[in-house]
């Protein structure tokens, strides 16, 4: 019979989710321009502890842009270059003020980031604000969820501090 190779299990990855909500005191319109501005979006993108830079953008479905996460006191944590982590972002599928599909991936030699993830951002308006959810799925193995966890709900909070 068929036997699987020894260390196969090694070989299969984990598919990873991720997720982050938090309440933004602002509306889901503004919230949605926020993903979709080059300007506002390297205000708040970037976890506490990083720098953002974004290049070739184009805010359709199908576009996306080029982002440079730069660690200017840790540059262990870099992916990509000595000191940064260099992601492309393509717009999946963008419903005004509702729904911003992403898919990222990393440029790095390391297959531990290799892979496309899909950044799910969903807008749902509550009272006094908008309910922000944010889901990584598809998380490529070297992205600990925790780091991951904390990293969205930074940007959030930055998004949050952005707009309220």
């Amino acid at each position: 019979g068929l036997r699987r190779p020894r260390g196969y299990q090694s070989l299969v990855m984990v598919k990873e989710i991720h997720s982050a909500s938090r309440v933004i005191i602002a509306t889901p319109k503004a919230i949605f321009r926020a993903h979709l501005d080059p300007e506002v979006l390297v205000k708040w993108r970037a976890p506490a502890g990083m720098e953002a830079r974004i290049a070739e953008f184009h805010a359709k479905a199908g576009g996306g842009y080029r982002m440079a996460l730069r660690y200017p006191d840790n540059s262990d944590a870099a992916k990509s270059t000595a000191d940064s982590d260099i992601v492309r972002i393509r717009f999946v599928e963008l419903v005004p003020d509702e729904l911003i599909v992403e898919a990222a991936e990393f440029e790095s030699e390391d297959p531990a980031y290799a892979g496309t993830m899909t950044i799910t951002t969903q807008l749902s308006p509550v009272t006094g604000g908008t309910k922000v959810s944010v889901t990584a799925s598809d998380v490529p193995p070297g992205i600990s969820e925790e780091d991951h966890r904390q990293g969205m709900e930074s940007s959030l909070k930055n998004l949050a501090l952005l707009l309220e």
